[in-house]
């Protein structure tokens, strides 16, 4: 809230402890946090791996404002590119896009609203968190989503009437979510988040007709809202060609502080292992993966979230593509005041940590492949050469 004062405390650094965080989105963190395998990986080096709130002494804001030195964080792009821009210097390790997912226009279900066109004159919520602390994510993908589906059917905002929508956004500081927990899906044994309308502030807005349209994300949410028979959507940016149009918070990226890829680059280089390895599963088991996403994401169930994922690489990278993306939404933020610096996304990009992750895990599928075959006591198997 913009007038209380939050505590901002973090517990006391140790390089022996890594902490993580992730959004409620498709990822192979939220895939990994249910399989483990990140914590193997830092347990053969002797370190501890804990979700940021498995300790009372972190609350939520370091998933926003990234003020904890040994954290990483895998979510949503517009939190982690104000944190760059405007609030200390991170690393951009690694990008996982949902390419068809920009945004959608819904209406009431019943109203005589078939296209854009129809909304001329017509009311479109836009919502504003009172927090003052953390980046207004939801608003920035309103806003950018409702531009460009103006845009693409001939308007502009001069032919709707913008409504702003103030609210708390202060659910951090409620202390029933301040317990600590071992596991982000614990949050969700705390909340019915597909039912939740503290993530969907709008929807009774549009309800009881204060408004005629509002924004919401292509699938998830979408989906969940058209099935409560109340609302319609009246255009999609995913089903566009146009690949630009699919930036809606996303893509999610992985960024941990400068302190860390510095001071302790191995750290970061075992969390990128982790993600490699559980990435490379999760897209030989797209419906195992989809179960365990359900249990975090907003799309419908199981089988609508396999739908969404189906055709997502759930390995993080750093194209050239994914990297235009976050461009493309660092853009949007700095055009319309959201981050007050600008920066060049490409010099924000660290891809060595990707690249040694790889070669450390060919490395060892190469010893176990391999060398576990050959007859004790050879040169090959006694040298100490690393590949790559």
């Amino acid at each position: 809230m913009a007038d209380k004062v939050v505590d901002l405390s973090t517990i006391a650094l140790d390089w022996n402890e890594v902490y993580y965080t992730n959004c409620p989105l498709v990822s192979a963190s939220n895939v990994d946090q249910e399989l483990g395998w990140t914590r193997e990986e830092y347990k053969k080096i002797g370190v501890k791996y804990a979700f940021l709130r498995s300790v009372r002494e972190n609350n939520w804001y370091p998933h926003y404002i990234h003020n904890l030195d040994n954290l990483i964080r895998f979510g949503g792009l517009f939190p982690p590119v104000a944190v760059h821009a405007d609030i200390r210097r991170t690393r951009l390790l690694g990008v996982t896009h949902a390419p068809h997912e920009g945004g959608v226009m819904l209406v009431r279900a019943r109203d005589d609203i078939y296209r854009m066109a129809e909304l001329k004159g017509k009311k479109i919520g836009l919502t504003k968190s009172l927090n003052t602390i953390k980046n207004d994510w939801w608003r920035i993908q309103e806003e950018q989503g409702i531009e460009l589906m103006l845009r693409v059917n001939g308007m502009t905002r001069d032919d709707v009437e913008i409504v702003e929508f103030p609210y708390p956004d202060d659910w951090y500081d409620n202390p029933a979510m301040l317990d600590p927990m071992e596991n982000p899906s614990e949050l969700w044994l705390k909340r019915d988040h597909k039912h939740d309308l503290a993530f969907r502030p709008l929807e009774t807005a549009l309800e009881t007709g204060v408004v005629d349209a509002i924004y919401s994300q292509s699938k998830p949410f979408q989906h969940l809202q058209e099935a409560t028979g109340r609302f319609k959507a009246i255009e999609d940016l995913s089903r566009y060609p146009d690949w630009t149009l699919q930036v809606a918070n996303i893509p999610a990226v992985i960024t941990c502080t400068d302190v860390m890829a510095e001071e302790h680059p191995e750290l970061v280089v075992t969390f990128m292992k982790g993600m490699i390895k559980v990435g490379r599963w999760a897209n030989e088991h797209k419906h195992a993966a989809a179960a365990i996403l359900d249990k975090q994401t907003f799309y419908l169930d199981v089988e609508d979230t396999y739908r969404g994922i189906k055709d997502i690489d759930m390995v993080p990278n750093l194209s050239p593509q994914n990297l235009v993306s976050v461009e493309i939404g660092k853009d949007f933020m700095l055009g319309h005041g959201y981050i007050a610096n600008d920066f060049d996304v490409h010099e924000w990009a660290a891809p060595e940590f990707l690249e040694q992750a790889a070669r450390d895990l060919l490395e060892e599928e190469w010893a176990k492949r391999s060398m576990s075959r050959l007859p004790e006591g050879t040169e090959l198997h006694a040298g100490t050469t690393r590949l790559g």
